[in-house]
């Protein structure tokens, strides 16, 4: 009997548009078949997995797909409103929006320990959204972007999808269309479906989000220059051409400062760290050359643009000893 979690080796891998549109197809017609005329839940991020998923299912079932989009306020500058904009606006999802940036904010105020952090995030995250699953009736799929490196990796469990950490008597029955699925994949079904260039291509985003690059106990201006900074170095890595050809790339704002001076007063102000890498597995990563001039342009931009901020340092340490994210 074939293993509904084993790919199979003659399975064709999708690269062109064509390939796309008959799973899409394909895929439409496994889950109508498997929901009928059952609602579906689905905790919508905004990241590349869960985005493709929530796309498909809009085709497939329509109002019947219920997303939740939770803001913790963790997020990058522009990606709730994103969000928002394409599911709700431009395909017309039954989205769910819930700000819950006070209640995160509010539960990690001076934690510093990272894995605690982590912890935090992640109960709080499946909390508000088993709150929000409670209030809605007829619900009896759970849908997640489990892909196959998941499976491969994990045994099928996603935990920042939420699946190990919701209540027994929820009792979902899974929607997994892309489980069988590599990213690049994953990637080529989201732009047969129409979702846009930014959010098919998204980089790697870890699960706490902008939590591990505040580092120490978040405070809401540091969070702040985290989020400002990122989004100027990413609109400027763009601008040079560096988007799609570094694997990730962002900003960290550690929980220290240091002496400045602008127009003849000093400062205590914080440090913002720029990180840029490439790698094939994750497991090492080598540094991305920044011309100087585009470094310069960065630089001269989060100085002033950015409240809190009296200097811009470059990491360049390798993985190993390095690891990618800081926390």
């Amino acid at each position: 009997m074939q293993n509904d979690n084993v790919r199979p080796e003659s399975m064709t891998r999708i690269t062109t548009k064509e390939l796309a549109d008959a799973f899409i197809a394909e895929q439409i017609e496994a889950v109508r078949a498997q929901v009928g005329d059952k609602k579906v839940l689905l905790a919508l991020s905004g990241g590349v997995d869960s985005s493709v998923v929530a796309a498909l299912l809009v085709k497939a079932i329509g109002k019947q797909l219920v997303c939740v989009h939770v803001n913790h306020g963790l997020l990058r500058k522009g990606e709730p409103e994103e969000v928002v904009r394409v599911f709700k606006e431009e395909m017309d999802a039954n989205l769910v929006y819930v700000d819950a940036i006070d209640r995160f904010l509010d539960k990690l105020k001076g934690v510093s320990d990272p894995e605690t952090k982590r912890k935090i995030i992640g109960k709080e995250f499946i909390d508000v959204f088993v709150e929000e699953a409670r209030r809605l009736d007829g619900v009896e799929f759970l849908a997640q972007g489990t892909i196959y490196p998941d499976i491969l990796e994990s045994d099928g469990v996603k935990a920042h999808h939420n699946v190990g950490g919701l209540p027994e008597d929820l009792n979902f029955e899974l929607v997994e269309p892309v489980k069988l699925l590599f990213k690049d994949e994953v990637r080529v079904v989201g732009k047969a479906l129409g979702l846009p260039e930014s959010m098919v291509e998204r980089q790697p985003f870890p699960g706490p989000g902008l939590g591990v690059r505040c580092v120490g106990a978040i405070t809401r201006d540091r969070l702040e220059a985290v989020r400002e900074s990122d989004a100027i170095l990413r609109e400027e890595f763009a601008n040079a051409g560096f988007q799609g050809k570094v694997w990730q790339y962002f900003t960290v704002v550690p929980d220290f400062k240091s002496t400045g001076v602008k127009d003849g007063k000093r400062l205590w102000d914080w440090p913002v760290i720029i990180r840029a890498v490439n790698t094939v597995d994750a497991m090492s990563a080598t540094v991305e050359e920044i011309p100087y001039d585009i470094l310069f342009k960065i630089r001269d931009r989060i100085l002033n643009e950015v409240a809190g901020v009296n200097r811009v340092l470059y990491d360049i340490s390798p993985k190993p000893i390095a690891t990618i994210e800081w926390e």
